[in-house]
Formats: structure tokens, sequence, C-alpha cells
């Protein structure tokens, strides 16, 4: 066919480059040329030929590995007829259309041919509005489908979404982004990787409507466009951003042009900003190009790159970000330089690559966030508007909540129980944690519980939770049988984690036992259990090292791995630790150093792959341990450790600290020692106060193989008044859940407590009840009253206490009609602006000691503390 085509308004440069990049990735995935580009033999249209290309030309190598061409061409003639279809089709120009409709990749989402069922959904509620208002009526429709609830990094698909009823923030604005896209609106999922002035980061939606984009809370309706309970904090961010897989000329700022995607910067629509220059030079003053210059923030107890930017011929990389402080490292070929700057006060820095070796001792800085701004005024939504939309969430969570009651429940599962001989309990937890998927779950038990026992319990009891929500009987039949064969031959509880689990990290579960078992001849499988040193050298002798979006680091599936032979450094580990698993030899990825393991002559083992460079880097293959010392000079009120929260190690490698991984909250840090590779490390502590500051404490230090290595593990001081801030006026009357009234005061009784208003449907209020959930056993020890208030506006008939089992013991929820008692200091624009939840903490006399309002990440735990300190003499 020609290259002289009009399809989409390219120009002959852009079509020369996609053309460049297609061929790039035909000869990248030539083991799989006839599955994925077998579908250019089909009669095609110009316009779909280039779709193909365009998606192609930009695929992540994972994607490559993992589906099939029939899925794209299927997503692209649909997505091709519905701008025909949509009324606002042909008013979305090409460019738009084809970076912000056109793609099937939100995120890290699982890849499923959704685009038409969400269509299905969509087209007739929407068929009638501006595109404006089918902004709106797409995300009502997103939370009829889902609500938010926090869970582990790996994205689930839209269509689990829906299956689940539930989850995190990335998924929630996943969903809404396919879903706008399915009806040919231009949508964008954009992040603030980490927030400066809390734990935490957030995602959420920008959709463009006839020339203009405004953003959505993923899920969480609003009344108008460009409103969220995110928008307070979005103007205190460092940066916000999204990453667009194509060569993309703007207009938005660009942070990034890699090869593979474009990285745009949208800080500048939620928040001041101010372009930093930083200047990298070598010890002889030379400008270094090609330098990698890390923009850090202090976020869960690491200094983590926000932006990573190489330096110019110059020497020179610039960055738009916000008025608070940053970390900035630059590394080339092992040597580095590092500053901590205020970006209020300059906007060009220097560094010279003139370190090869970590400093000694410790150093102690503050972490200042961007101050807290008010935005600018915006027309208040009238009355009559403002009920419309609170009827309209009150019937959104009515539809989800009656979809979540088909669920199956304890008596379904007693039922299952008693019918296979399994116990109850068990299998009504795993149907509670499979959700919308429970009767696949359900059905596998039935089908297999009969000729294998337990054993089908005990493999869905190995996985994750949400990976009960989107696995399905073939896989678990792949995984089940595949296993047990292998398990007389060894200890149980080493077989069931290491052979049985198919999970290694955060890949998509698939059936790849058989598909591995087949792979391979007899006498080869025989020689790998014998020495699974050889299947990694196997495996690596057909791998070629891909590595293009950073954040699908490890997410290619193993069987597609495999049958590509191309990837990143992570998805080969996986790689190797499910064909491990799959002939019988025990395998992992090492708790904390995410390397391929197998288990021989009673322990781990590291896979020899040349691409996980350890023994290069430190001139040992083998391991240290890392003792944390208890700080005894402290006091009884020093902080408690815990990992990500107040302290993470990292390990220094080519010049860069690689933070280790352990259990987010782990608080049991000084009772074993840590196992860790040999090398020069960095520990991290902060203390965050109440404006969002941190202060921060690095430690440097040394592993040696072989030798316990001891590091006392403190804190800097960061004790903060506690003023008193008002008075809480007891007399205002509350409704208990039975209808009887209540005055506030009684509830809340005089040896100190806390308040708070909540908005039960929101991502903030449920934030504030996990953490005090996680803190059930601290509160329960003050045995003091925690009384959650509901007003009228904010209350919704679906919700229920009982969903809330694990809140101190003290907690009580009531509903509050006239807001009588919530204190005068959340009308200051500040707190009002943040909205719920307000949450108080009161002495013994209702004086009011601590307030916080809105979305903060460890509310509860400051809450704790400043309850502890007013009440400890009274």
């Amino acid at each position: 066919m020609t290259t002289h085509t009009t399809a989409f308004s390219l120009d002959q440069e852009m079509l020369q480059r996609i053309e460049e990049k297609f061929q790039e990735k035909m000869a990248l995935a030539e083991s799989r040329k006839q599955e994925l580009f077998g579908v250019f033999e089909e009669a095609l249209t110009a316009e779909e030929t280039w779709a193909l290309k365009y998606l192609y030309a930009y695929m992540p190598v994972n994607d490559l590995a993992d589906y099939d061409g029939a899925l794209f061409l299927s997503h692209v003639r649909r997505t091709l007829a519905i701008r025909k279809q949509v009324p606002w089709g042909e008013r979305v120009p090409d460019h738009l259309f084809l970076h912000f409709v056109l793609p099937y990749r939100v995120n890290t989402e699982n890849i499923e041919d959704s685009r038409g069922i969400l269509y299905n959904e969509l087209a007739e509620r929407t068929a009638g509005l501006s595109m404006a208002d089918a902004i709106l009526e797409t995300n009502y429709w997103c939370h009829e489908k889902a609500t938010y609830v926090g869970s582990d990094l790996r994205t689930i698909s839209p269509l689990t979404m829906i299956r689940t009823a539930r989850g995190r923030c990335g998924e929630e604005s996943t969903l809404a982004v396919a879903a706008l896209r399915s009806i040919g609106i231009p949508a964008r999922q954009v992040y603030t990787p980490r927030w400066a002035h809390c734990d935490d980061n957030h995602a959420w939606v920008e959709a463009w409507a006839d020339g203009q984009w405004y953003y959505i809370g993923a899920c969480e309706p609003e009344a108008r466009l460009n409103q969220g309970w995110f928008t307070p904090p979005a103007r205190r961010a460092m940066l916000i951003n999204t990453r667009i897989y194509a060569d993309y000329p703007g207009p938005e700022d660009i942070t990034l042009a890699d090869e593979w995607f474009t990285e745009i910067n949208l800080l500048e629509n939620y928040a001041p900003t101010q372009t930093i220059r930083v200047t990298v030079k070598d010890e002889a003053g030379v400008p270094v190009e090609g330098a990698e210059v890390r923009f850090e923030l202090y976020n869960m107890a690491e200094l983590y790159p926000i932006a990573t930017l190489p330096t110019d011929e110059r020497g020179e990389a610039t960055f738009k970000t916000g008025f608070g402080d940053l970390v900035i490292r630059a590394v080339k070929d092992g040597r580095w330089g590092e500053t901590k700057i205020s970006v209020r006060d300059s906007d060009r820095f220097e560094l010279t690559l003139d370190c090869s070796v970590q400093p000694e001792g410790t150093a102690d800085f503050d972490m200042v966030p961007p101050p807290e701004r008010e935005g600018e005024a915006a027309d208040a939504v009238t009355e009559e508007k403002q009920q419309r939309h609170n009827a309209r969430i009150e019937e959104g969570t009515r539809i989800r909540t009656a979809f979540e009651e088909t669920f199956l429940g304890g008596d379904d599962a007693a039922r299952l129980a008693k019918a296979a001989g399994l116990p109850a309990a068990r299998v009504e937890a795993v149907l509670g944690k499979a959700r919308g998927n429970g009767r696949e779950i359900a059905a596998f038990l039935e089908e297999r519980s009969g000729e294998f026992g337990e054993w089908p319990l005990r493999l869905l009891e190995s996985l994750n939770d949400k990976d009960l929500a989107d696995t399905f009987r073939p896989a678990l039949d792949d995984h089940l049988t595949g296993a047990l064969e292998r398990r007389g031959d060894w200890d149980e509880e080493l077989f069931v984690r290491y052979i049985l689990c198919p999970r290694v990290l955060f890949e998509m579960i698939v059936p790849y036992r058989k598909f591995f078992q087949e792979a391979f001849t007899p006498e080869e499988t025989a020689a790998y259990q014998a020495d699974p040193a050889q299947l990694a050298h196997r495996l690596e002798q057909r791998f070629g090292l891909w590595q293009d979006l950073p954040n699908l680091l490890g997410k290619g599936n193993p069987v597609g791995t495999y049958r590509l032979g191309k990837g990143d450094p992570v998805s080969l580990g996986i790689l190797f630790v499910a064909a491990g698993r799959s002939l019988g030899i025990p395998a992992r990825l090492h708790p904390s150093e995410q390397k391929p393991q197998y288990w021989q002559d009673g322990g781990w083992k590291d896979a020899p792959f040349t691409l996980y460079a350890s023994a290069e880097e430190t001139g040992s293959a083998g391991w240290g341990m890392l003792r944390l010392l208890r700080d005894e000079a402290a006091g009884p009120d020093a902080s408690a450790a815990s990992y990500s929260e107040n302290f993470t190690f990292a390990r220094l490698e080519n010049g860069v600290y690689k933070t280790l991984v352990y259990p987010f909250g782990q608080t049991d840090v000084y009772d074993a020692p840590f196992e860790v590779e040999p090398g020069a490390y960095r520990l991290t502590t902060g203390i965050r106060l109440k404006d969002g500051t941190v202060r921060v404490r690095l430690s440097y230090f040394t592993v040696s193989e072989g030798d316990t290595t001891e590091v006392p593990l403190t804190f800097r001081e960061a004790a903060e008044e506690v003023p008193v801030l008002g008075t809480l006026d007891g007399g205002g009357e509350v409704a208990r859940f039975d209808g009887t009234a209540a005055a506030l005061g009684s509830l809340i009784g005089s040896q100190g407590a806390i308040t708070a208003w909540i908005e039960p449907e929101r991502e903030p209020t449920k934030h504030l009840l996990r953490e005090l959930g996680e803190l059930a056993e601290s509160f329960d020890k003050l045995a003091l009253p925690i009384v959650l208030i509901i007003g009228d506006r904010e209350w919704t008939a679906s919700f229920d206490p009982a969903a809330y089992p694990n809140l101190p013991a003290q907690t009580a929820f009531v509903r509050d009609s006239s807001y009588a008692s919530l204190p005068d200091l959340i009308s200051s624009s500040a707190a009002s602006e943040a909205g719920y939840p307000h949450l108080f903490v009161l002495d013994g006399q209702n004086q009011i000691r601590y307030t916080a309002s809105g979305y903060k990440i460890g509310t509860g735990k400051e809450a704790l503390q400043i309850l502890s300190a007013v009440t400890k003499h009274g």
C-alpha cells in the first residue's frame, strides 16, 4: 500500500516515523510474527492500517509478548466505528483521537477487548448530552460500578474492576479513562507520583470537551467539572504528569521525550510552578552530556525520584515543579553529585560528579512541601443542582450495593464447604475475596475438591486477594494439576509457597505449568531439576534485554516472555521462577532484592543471570546481615519503627540508591537481622510534622559478606507544641443509629476523645477509617471515645457501620442533622475547601488540641499521638 495516505491528518514525517518504529517492532517480535502481524493480511482500510501501525509502533514489549493481533484489530475497528457513531466524533481532532481515544492501554492493567462492552453501557446514556455533560454522566456510571479501596500494586482491568465493584485510585481512574474513550471522548490518567506533604500518591482523570481539558475524580462524581476533594492537595504537588505511548508534540510541557513514550507535565494547571535548570559538570568543570538527573522528594520514608531526566549537550536538564524542597542527584558512570534544594530560593543549580564513594556518618535536613494555598473562587453550585447531585450519588451507591449483594456469602460458602468436605470459614474467606468472581472460584472448588481434597482450597489461599477476582478455572486447573504431581518431593510448606503458588510478583496469572512442562524434553527437565542453574543459563541464552516503559517492569507474563524471548530483567526473573515451579523446583524472587533464586541443599541460591549483576558490583555473590538497634536514649515517646512509614534502607548501585522491598508497615524490625547483599547502604528515617515538613536523617553504613552489621535506628527530635485551638460544644444533639437522640457531650465524656465529621463514600474518609482500624490496638489501650459523625448531606442509605468491624472498640457512629456541634474552625477557607473528614482531638476539658480536614495520609497516627499526649496526665 502507499505511504501517501492522509489518514488521521498525519504528515509525511510522522508517517515515516511510525513506519520505522513499526518495522523495528516487527523485527523485535519476529518469534511471534504471525500471531501479532498476521492481521495485516486481512482486508484493511487505510485508517485501520495506520491505526494498527501506530499502536504497534509504540507498543510496550510486554504487550507484544502477551497478546495477539486479533485483539488489537478488534479494538481498532470498534474504536473507529464508535468515532463515527458518537455525536462529537467529528469534533475531536485527529491528534487527540490518536493519543487519547485510540490507545487500548491506560496503566499496567491486563488488556481485554472491552471497548465495545463499555460503549454499549454508555452510548445511550450519553447520546443526547454535550461532551461536558457526557463526562459527568460517565463518572456517575463509574460510581455505580466501583468505589475506592486500598490494595496492592497490581492494576486490575476495567472489566475486573466492574466485577469486583472496587479498587484503588489507579484502578478507578483506569476504569474512568477506558469508559470515556469508549464513547470517543479524549481522556488521560494523571498522577502525582508522590505527594510532597503526605506519604502517598494519587491518580485522577482529565477529559477533553470542545477545546478544553477538565479534571474529575474517577468514580467520585461531583456536580460539575474541575472539582474534587484532591484539589487543595494538588496545589501542593511537586509534579502532576501523564505518560503517552507516542512521540507527542504537546502543546503541554514535555518533561521527557523518550523513544517509546512521552511524559507531559500538567502541574501548572493545578499549582504555582517554577522551571528549574540543573547543570551537571565533571571535576574539571566540563559540562556532562547524558547524565541522569533525579529529582527526589521524601515520601514513604525514601527519597523517591518523581522525575528522572537526561542532561543535554550543554550538561543541562530542566524541570517544571512546585515551590517545595527536592533532593537533586546527578549520576553517570558510577559517579554522582547530590544537593538538597528549595525551589523557592532559586531556579538554577549546579552539580559536580565528584563522588564515587558514599559519605560516612549521618546527615540531617528538613524537607518542606509547597505551602497551603487558596484556590480561585468558583461560582457556588445551586441548591437544586446540589440536591440532584446528592440524589445521583445515593442512587449510584444503591445500584452498586445491590450488585454486591449478589456476591456469594456465608450461607453459600457453608453449603459449598459441606458438599466438598472443606472448612467453611476458609471457603467463606476465599469467596469473599473473590467478590464478583466468586461463582468461578466456587465452581473450581466443586469440580476439583472431590478428586484433590483440600488442595484446590490451598491453591486459592496461596494467591493474593486480587488474584481471586480475575483468575479463572483454566488457569487454576493448570496450576493445581501441574503442581500436585510434585507434592511428595518437598516439605509441605516449601511446596505450597514456592511450587504450588503461581503468584511471583505483580504479573497477571496465566496458565503456564503445562506450557513449561512441554517446553523441555524429559532429559532437560531432569538436568534442570538436578542443577537449576542450568535452567537459568538456558533461559538467558535465548533472551534479549529490552526495556521501554518503566512502569511495566516485571509485568510480562512468563509464557509471553518466553515466547517472545525479550523483556526486562524483572520479567526474566519471573520467567525463571514460573518455569522452575512448573518443573518442580522451589523458586522465588528474593523478598527484598526481587532477584530470582532456587532452593537447593537446604538453602536459597541465586540464579546465575548476568543481568542481575550484584556479584560484579559487590565483588561477591554472598550475603551479609543487617541488624537494626533500638535507640535506647530516645525514651518511651520515641517513634515506633515502621518500614516505609518512617524508615527504609537502600543499597548503592551504580551511583543510585535502590530501596529494598519489605512489607509496608513492618514493625518487628529489631527481632531478627535482615539478609541483604553486601554493599554500601543508606538508612533513611523521617518524622513528618503537621504542616507536611519532614525531619529527615540519612545514615550511611556498609554491609560485608558473611558479617553482621549493626546500625542504630534513630530519628530526629520532632516535638511540636500542642496548642489549644478552641472548644467543642457538646450540647448539640445527634442521633444514634437505633433512632435515639443523645447530646454529643454525653458520647464524648470528660477524659478526652476524638470526633470526626465524615463522608463515608469518599476516599479521604476511607483512608481515615482504614488508619483507625490499623491503630485499633493502640486506641483500645487508651479506651477513649471515637465519635464518627455523618451529616444528612453526606448520608447514604447503604452505609453500614458493620462494614468496618476492625475499628477501635470505643468507636460510635452517629448522625448529625443540624451540624450545630461542628466547630467554627472548619469555616476557615482552607479547612472548608479541604472538605471531609473534619477530625478533632479533644482533651479532658473538651478543648480542641488538634484538627485535620480533608485528605491527609497519617491523620490517624497523628491523632493517636496527640490524644495520648494531652490525656497522659489526666
